[in-house]
């Protein structure tokens, strides 16, 4: 992924990302009250390339002015056939209300699409409510079964079976 948006820049993760992708989340999730979970919930960010590489997910930062200043994620879940999850949508609070929460929603459902995933599932505390507002006006339908021990809400959308392919004129 490279991708432009605005003046910033949503790209692949690299190895020297991981420092300032964990800071980006761990500020954030302080800033809503939220523990940061090196041991748990929080651990995929330290291991990327096991947590989201090599299980067939991907792990996207996002830039302005050469700085991390947001995340997202996705990787396969057995919640269903073909279902992935939604994680790790992070921005610092100065990007926020721009429309890069919603650009980086549809961009992550675009990858997701494109790789033949069809569910996708989202956790989130209730404390976050714009996170709950974008993806309540994205599309999401409130679930059940929640796995996070800090997160009280699960949403879930299908995605539409993509468009037969018109047969070619002869």
């Amino acid at each position: 992924m490279k991708a432009r948006y605005q003046d910033f820049i949503v790209r692949d993760w690299q190895p020297g990302d991981r420092a300032a992708a964990a800071a980006v989340i761990g500020d954030v999730l302080a800033e809503y009250g939220l523990g940061w979970e090196p041991e748990g919930a929080d651990r995929d960010v330290l291991e990327v390339e096991a947590s989201y590489q090599q299980r067939g997910g991907e792990f996207w930062v996002v830039e302005r002015g050469g700085e991390v200043v947001g995340t997202a994620a996705y990787y396969p879940v057995a919640r269903g056939e073909g279902a992935v999850e939604i994680r790790k949508m992070y921005l610092r609070s100065p990007v926020r209300g721009l429309g890069l929460g919603r650009y980086l929603l549809e961009a992550l459902e675009d990858a997701i699409a494109r790789r033949g995933f069809r569910m996708i599932w989202i956790e989130t505390a209730s404390v976050l409510q714009e996170a709950i507002a974008l993806y309540e006006g994205s599309g999401y339908q409130p679930s059940s079964g929640v796995e996070t021990q800090r997160c009280d809400r699960v949403y879930v959308k299908v995605l539409p079976a993509p468009s037969p392919q018109s047969p070619a004129s002869p």
